[in-house]
């Protein structure tokens, strides 16, 4: 037997369970984000909504109205004092969480189709966005100036996302590509994938920058190593052929993969044993985003227009 008290064996899975159900979106609920600091939950609709709960008690705090069209997607900035929203409209919106009204302060053109993606970068003074025009756009915050416009694939950027320290961008197309790119000078560094099938889905960086998690539509999750091109293990078990599921990690309590699925259902594996270790049931349609709340052992799952609902799920704490 290994001993259990040795430090090195990771804690023993806890099982999530259903806590709360959020209603309030009119269609698809697109995106679900915790602000950086845990406090805040975001909600993205195709209601052309951005919803703000409060995540001590999914209180709604905000409804952020302004966009003409759906939302695709969210992004908080590191010091959970703003959002960032991807629309159909082709803008991007940067609103004042904080403020008494939720105002928005910006509003980002450029694009000439459906904004898709969207993250800020870790000191916030960048925003980077995807579009169906194939372009990846890299944003001053401070005065919504567009600072590169890159022609960065054939098809729709489905993904794009900074590292740990800003220095690269990960993005990822319909084209079936993966790419990385330098944040400062919009250059491609590196192509990952560069398969034509399946299309790449989905794609971040893990915590510590050194793994990209890229979901393709073929039911697949990989973690691929960055610097060296490999790819190291493949998680399956979900169904992703159609939407762009979104996936993340969880290292609140052990090390784990989170990912929607379109058999409704939320999927957690063990990043190191690739098993998965638990199925979370509940929804009615796709689960199409899902996001770990930073310190807390508390999943936020969102889904699509049979649905439209947020769920949250946790683990019971156990001393």
């Amino acid at each position: 037997m290994a001993n259990m008290s040795s430090g090195s064996q990771p804690p023993p899975y806890e099982p999530y369970r259903h806590l709360k159900t959020l209603n309030a979106h009119e269609r698809a609920v697109s995106c679900v984000k915790f602000s950086i600091d845990g406090t805040l939950l975001a909600s993205a609709s195709l209601d052309k909504t951005v919803i703000i709960w409060s995540s001590a008690n999914f209180a709604l705090l905000h409804r952020l109205v302004g966009h003409s069209e759906g939302v695709s997607d969210v992004a908080w900035s590191y010091d959970s004092h703003y959002i960032c929203s991807a629309s159909d409209d082709r803008t991007l919106r940067i609103w004042d969480a904080l403020s008494p009204t939720g105002e928005c302060v910006k509003t980002l053109r450029g694009h000439s189709n459906f904004v898709f993606c969207v993250n800020f970068n870790p000191q916030s003074n960048l925003i980077v966005s995807g579009s169906f025009d194939e372009t990846i756009r890299i944003w001053e915050v401070k005065t919504g100036r567009c600072l590169h416009s890159i022609p960065a694939h054939a098809l729709p950027v489905t993904s794009v996302s900074f590292n740990r320290d800003g220095s690269l961008i990960v993005s990822g197309s319909h084209d079936g590509t993966c790419k990385i790119w330098d944040a400062a000078s919009g250059t491609c560094l590196k192509t990952l994938i560069e398969d034509k099938v399946p299309a790449v889905s989905f794609a971040k960086f893990s915590p510590n920058g050194k793994f990209i998690l890229v979901a393709t539509l073929n039911d697949t999750l990989k973690l691929w190593n960055y610097s060296t091109g490999k790819f190291l293990k493949s998680y399956i078990g979900h169904v992703n052929r159609v939407y762009c599921v979104t996936s993340t990690f969880s290292v609140t309590n052990g090390k784990y993969i989170v990912s929607g699925s379109e058999d409704h259902c939320v999927y957690l594996w063990d990043i190191q044993g690739k098993n998965m270790v638990q199925k979370l049931e509940g929804h009615s349609d796709t689960v199409i985003s899902v996001t770990c709340h930073p310190n807390v052992n508390m999943i936020a799952s969102a889904s699509l227009d049979g649905d439209r609902t947020v769920r949250i799920w946790v683990q019971d704490a156990h001393d």
